[in-house]
């Protein structure tokens, strides 16, 4: 009897790791763009006198982006249940609960709508606009997991459209206008990570890749690099353009001097994914890799000093 208690309990735990696994907390590093809105446009955020309403706002602000941590992860475990048979065909994502059998499909698909709702009403709750673009972006990956990533290209315009709403949440949360060049900065580089994702998981597929994802069949590693090699230049002339024209930022154009790290991360980037083929998982290399760790903190710091000292 002790003994089939002490299993039960151990299968417990073991579907319970699963499901956390399948939440994806280090994809939450994506949702970090919500406080684009707080850093580049809040200038109460940069003044001494006013660390009450600073201090307000960043809670607001860290309250959405936890809301939006349910929401993304709602999606991922939706993702996995629709995706588990071509999980079970990569070297990685078969260990992917779902895939593996620790996690049953219904018990996913029932968590998933308790986030799901759960952070649409934190939502309303917070910000009713707020609300609706969680539901735009829960509509678009839901579009997203049952057909759109299917499409050739349109698959990658979809989720850097996800990093663009991203950032709007931000803007919406804290009721602030964010520069053109912002948006148009981040959707390029949402196209740059998800063209050398797929880049990377061609060249790791081979053969089996029409196996693990439809579009493979259709991409070829020299015409990703075509793609690749036009949004990468494009996406550091928009941040370029962005520290010179931005209304939020200083006149003196001070913001330029965080352009280098910009330029640094992209050809760090660019070589972990053509050296390394690391750029399947670019949540892996936020987290692991110490030269672009140490440049991101370089380039927060630059800016934080920038805007403090010409604001």
């Amino acid at each position: 009897m002790a003994e089939a208690e002490g299993v039960h309990q151990a299968r417990g735990w073991t579907a319970a790791k699963g499901l956390l696994t399948s939440m994806r907390p280090r994809q939450w590093t994506k949702n970090l763009i919500i406080y684009f809105a707080f850093f580049f446009t809040i200038e109460q955020a940069w003044r001494l006198d006013e660390l009450d309403e600073a201090a307000r706002l960043f809670v607001r602000i860290t309250a959405a982006f936890a809301i939006f941590c349910l929401i993304t992860s709602a999606v991922y475990l939706f993702n996995d249940v629709l995706d588990a048979e071509k999980d079970r065909h990569h070297p990685k994502k078969r260990y992917r609960p779902v895939a593996a059998g620790i996690l049953a499909p219904f018990l996913a698909l029932a968590i998933a709508l308790f986030l799901a709702a759960g952070g649409v009403a934190l939502a309303f709750i917070l910000e009713p606009l707020y609300a609706w673009v969680t539901l735009t972006y829960l509509a678009t990956m839901i579009a997203y997991s049952v057909y759109l990533k299917r499409l050739i290209i349109i698959d990658i315009l979809v989720i850097s459209s996800g990093f663009v709403l991203r950032a709007v949440v931000g803007a919406v949360v804290l009721d602030v206008t964010i520069s053109p060049w912002l948006y148009i900065c981040t959707t390029l580089g949402a196209l740059f990570l998800g063209f050398a994702k797929r880049l990377n998981e061609i060249v790791l597929a081979r053969e089996d890749g029409s196996l693990q994802r439809d579009t493979l069949e259709e991409y070829t590693p020299r015409f990703l690099e075509q793609l690749i090699s036009i949004v990468a230049p494009a996406t550091l002339v928009s941040y370029i353009l962005y520290t010179f024209t931005a209304d939020n930022l200083p006149d003196n154009n001070a913001m330029m001097l965080t352009i280098p790290f910009v330029m640094y991360g992209l050809f760090r980037y660019l070589y972990l994914v053509h050296n390394k083929n690391l750029g399947e998982s670019p949540e892996q290399i936020l987290l692991t890799d110490i030269p672009l760790i140490l440049n991101i903190v370089l380039w927060l710091a630059t800016a934080s000093v920038v805007l403090v000292a010409y604001r």
